[in-house]
């Protein structure tokens, strides 16, 4: 059996992988015409969704990854449930059915029609689309935390957003972000998250801090964390950074069913140059930084002098906070490839 080539759907400058289901068969109504309405006929259905499956590789979990079963049920009940007049409204009904199972970001589409009512001899009639959460009108509603970034115009390049979160700087800026884990092996987690990021243009990871392990505050129970923060250069806007920052967690299976709960990595943007604002989904300066031991300590082995807009020196706010339960692991944690030793 020959594999089709599907073009990669890449999130945030990381490529997905793809789970295939091809060749589903059902009997439907689709068409214009009556005969076709009330007799019925073949149709098949080529799903490709574009999911991340390392945690799934990782865990050997079910749960972990999208169901290809799933796929399969979902594109049956509608080549064989309501009547439409058009294949490619058939095909917008699949994308938008998969596209609401949770892990998938993207999917590909084609349905054939190989038994319509030409008056030529033919092999096939088929539709293709891809839709992702943005082209299938999903993404304010299915996107990843606020991973959301405003569209340009078409033919100008000029954001369409007046929110300085949404405004590029025009030159790269510092900025700061925050990790922390606690499962799976969050060390090599945190490692390759830096790299990734550093892969991710408008991003260079040039420095991160030691490495902590911290006693978990406030919900379940549940491991230690380990805590570190990094020093980034970017040249992408707050909003844009904070997609990149959700990708790469996205590609570690993170999930967030608990709050306060366990998770294999979390990407915080502390400080943005001077910048200060707040939404719903994003404030810079991360609201909390400037009180979490857990977030200071290590700051601090990085940048103490570097301020908090609003809240004063790294090092000074150190000071000033309860550290017991953060503990240094590695005062000289690795860097990424290609960043400047600290």
């Amino acid at each position: 059996m020959t594999t089709p080539i599907i073009l990669p759907f890449s999130k945030h400058g990381i490529e997905l992988d793809q789970i295939f289901v091809t060749g589903v068969r059902v009997q439907g109504t689709h068409g214009v015409y009556a005969r076709e309405k009330e007799s019925g006929q073949l149709f098949l259905a080529d799903v490709v969704a574009h999911v991340s499956t390392q945690r799934a590789a990782a865990t050997d979990s079910l749960a972990a990854t999208v169901n290809y079963s799933d796929i399969a049920d979902r594109t049956a009940e509608i080549l064989g449930g309501d009547s439409a007049d058009l294949l490619e409204t058939v095909a917008e009904h699949v994308a938008e059915a998969i596209l609401e199972m949770p892990g998938v970001e993207c999917v590909d589409v084609v349905i054939h029609k190989p038994q319509a009512p030409l008056h030529v001899e033919f092999g096939d009639v088929m539709v293709k689309i891809r839709r992702d959460y943005r082209s299938a009108g999903l993404w304010s509603g299915k996107r990843i935390g606020s991973s959301a970034v405003p569209a340009r115009d078409a033919y100008t390049g000029v954001l369409q957003s007046d929110d300085p979160l949404d405004q590029q700087p025009l030159q790269p800026v510092v900025a700061y972000l925050g990790l922390g884990g606690n499962v799976g092996d969050v060390d090599t987690t945190f490692r390759e998250a830096l790299w990734e990021l550093h892969k991710i243009p408008g991003i260079a990871v040039r420095r991160s801090s030691s490495l902590f392990r911290t006693a978990p505050v406030g919900g379940p129970e549940q491991p230690d964390f380990l805590n570190a923060v990094v020093e980034v250069q970017t040249a992408l806007a707050p909003r844009e950074l904070l997609a990149a920052c959700q990708g790469v967690e996205m590609l570690h299976g993170r999930e967030r069913l608990v709050e306060n709960g366990p998770r294999t990595i979390d990407i915080d943007i502390l400080a943005y140059a001077d910048l200060e604002a707040a939404a719903d989904d994003l404030t810079i300066p991360h609201p909390r930084a400037a009180e979490r031991a857990f977030v200071l300590a290590p700051w601090t082995t990085l940048a103490p002098d570097a301020r908090i807009p609003g809240a004063g020196r790294v090092g000074d706010l150190a000071a000033l906070v309860d550290s017991e339960g953060v503990a240094l692991v590695a005062a000289r944690w690795p860097q990424p490839e290609g960043a400047t030793a600290q």
